[in-house]
């Protein structure tokens, strides 16, 4: 097939690695934009994610069969939608329509959608700037800690843990009055803290079928031994340890088939991926959060994992045929590292070269010379 990606971050070199390698070269692979590294693997487009004209004109002419949303800007802002169009609706678009997207696009759209099919989550209220003072007097007798999400998209740092009344409300006025994100915070979700881990599911679905992929745990404070500030995500591991066989039985149970179910009991467009964070308290998984992607840096560790040709995953769940396939997961343990400029995620500067150590290859594996044995997948 002839494949677009879009995106430019370490998750679509991901992707476009495994579609290369585990497709085995039978793929013409292109990246909007891509980096250095999708270059590895295909051809980088100089196209922005949401040039959805520029990028429905490029399929045309380079007859692209599938498109692989890699973030969720585009699938937001109505990239599935665009592609319904007369000229472009035999492309197999691999992401949710913008309706289905607000999964991730609206904290409160999100926690609706779960309550709907009961679904287990934090119990929340959401609050505008017009209920401001509403807003305030909830929070001053709300129980600590207290979590305040911007409703909207925020790159990851839209949500914030308060460990006293004052600071929720500091942060509540900022996010209301003062727009600290923009847009993103016109609407506040309040939401009661859970004490527990954290873990994330992936499932590609068809909308009625899924497939369930590797799971993987992220840590997104900035600090060594997972301190500081919120981020998109400083690393990954996968497979998680605490991720047994009868937690998965009650995630499947309770979250991943009321979630599919509810997507067609409300005749949702959503072709692709569905990210579930999850929480386990007391050994039970509540959600966190959905995303209508796949997640970054998580996919870096999900995708190595994947015996399955990604390509072929997603033709299955565009011709609704998700039933007849069967995950192969390699057994191997899988992490990585995010390197960020000082300052991250506040201020910070960009532009700086990122170099490591030479790598020597001695035997069958890689070495840092004088330090850590790495072994080549």
């Amino acid at each position: 097939m002839n494949i677009l990606i879009l995106g430019g971050g370490g998750r679509e070199h991901a992707l476009a690695w495994n579609i290369k390698e585990r497709g085995q070269g039978k793929h013409e692979l292109f990246i909007a934009p891509g980096n250095p590294g999708t270059a590895q693997c295909g051809t980088n487009i100089d196209i922005a994610i949401t040039d959805f004209e520029e990028l429905g004109k490029f399929c045309i002419d380079n007859k692209i069969e599938m498109v692989i949303a890699g973030p969720e800007e585009p699938l937001v802002k109505g990239a599935w939608d665009y592609f319904q169009k007369d000229q472009l609706k035999h492309i197999h678009f691999i992401g949710p329509s913008q309706f289905g997207a607000q999964l991730e696009g609206s904290k409160a759209f999100a926690k609706a959608f779960m309550h709907r099919h009961d679904i287990p989550t934090a119990a929340y209220k959401e609050f505008s700037a017009e209920q401001f003072e509403e807003g305030v007097n909830y929070l001053k007798a709300h129980s600590l800690p207290i979590v305040l999400k911007a409703d909207g998209l925020a790159g990851g740092k839209g949500v914030v843990i308060c460990e006293t009344h004052a600071d929720a409300i500091m942060e509540f006025e900022a996010m209301l009055v003062q727009a600290k994100f923009g847009d993103a915070s016109k609407t506040v979700v309040v939401e009661q803290f859970l004490d527990g881990i954290e873990m994330s599911v992936f499932i590609l679905t068809d909308g009625k079928e899924y497939v369930l992929l590797p799971e993987a745990k992220d840590y997104k404070r900035i600090g060594e031994t997972d301190t500081g500030l919120n981020t998109g995500g400083m690393g990954a591991v996968s497979p998680v340890p605490f991720a047994s066989e009868e937690f998965m039985e009650k995630v499947t149970r309770k979250i991943i088939k009321p979630t599919v179910a509810g997507l067609e009991n409300e005749s949702i467009n959503y072709t692709g991926f569905v990210f579930i964070g999850l929480i386990k308290v007391n050994n039970e998984p509540y959600v966190i959060e959905y995303n209508c992607r796949m997640g970054d840096p998580e996919t870096e560790v999900v995708m190595p994992r994947l015996k399955n040709d990604l390509a072929e995953l997603c033709l299955a769940a565009a011709q609704h045929t998700l039933s007849d396939i069967k995950i192969e997961t390699d057994d191997r343990s899988a992490a990585t590292v995010v390197a960020v400029s000082g300052g991250y995620p506040g201020n910070f500067e960009k532009g700086y070269a990122i170099s490591f150590p030479l790598l020597r290859r001695v035997g069958g594996g890689y070495y840092f010379p004088g330090r850590y044995k790495r072994k080549r997948w």
